[in-house]
């Protein structure tokens, strides 16, 4: 199993069992969108900021993982702005932020095979129901987790390449190739996974 996102460590995050970290990020997940008030925000995304930084994983990997949400954070930011007022910019702002930073703590202190697991084993009661197939969504889930960082890796190596040749920032050309990659990727991904499923 391919581990993109976590480091390892002996911190105490990394100690927590993953069921336990899941269980938290879902409830202050949901705690989150529950608060208004940027006086409580603010504080919540100080905390989400000292986990990560408890994790003892380097700044600037920290920074790689998230540079591309940042440009998306300040559309939104501006976007909410416009429309909204300052104020609930401020709100959707420290919100995302937090849940972003606790959600990148969760996973850069677990190993991506401990989430998957969890999660199967939590879904396996509607297993039982016949309503899911717990295996097929912790597949899914895993090939979710691989193909994210790997898109996002193949988007900056595309567009570090069209730079050097001074083709600029055309959108056209960044996402066509990014396209190609990505489905070739998915289809020898689907012929592995059909070889071991005979």
């Amino acid at each position: 199993m391919m581990e993109p996102l976590y480091v390892a460590g002996e911190t105490f995050l990394h100690r927590l069992p993953a069921w336990l970290k899941l269980l938290a990020l879902t409830a202050a997940g949901a705690s989150l969108f529950l608060l208004r008030d940027p006086r409580w925000l603010a504080p919540a995304f100080l905390v989400a900021a000292a986990l990560v930084w408890s994790t003892g994983v380097a700044a600037s990997a920290v920074w790689r993982q998230i540079k591309g949400l940042v440009w998306v954070l300040l559309a939104v930011g501006v976007f909410t702005a416009w429309f909204q007022g300052g104020m609930e910019a401020l709100v959707v702002l420290l919100r995302v932020a937090a849940m972003v930073g606790l959600a990148l703590a969760v996973t850069l202190a677990t190993r991506t095979s401990d989430l998957i697991a969890v999660c199967e084993k939590a879904l396996m009661p509607l297993d039982r129901m016949r309503l899911v197939d717990a295996g097929k969504v912790a597949l899914a889930l895993a090939l979710a987790l691989r193909f994210v960082p790997e898109i996002w890796r193949n988007f900056q190596e595309i567009r570090e390449a069209q730079a050097a040749r001074g083709l600029g920032a055309n959108p056209v050309a960044l996402i066509v190739p990014l396209i190609v990659l990505t489905l070739k990727r998915a289809q020898e991904v689907s012929e592995a996974i059909d070889a071991r499923s005979h």
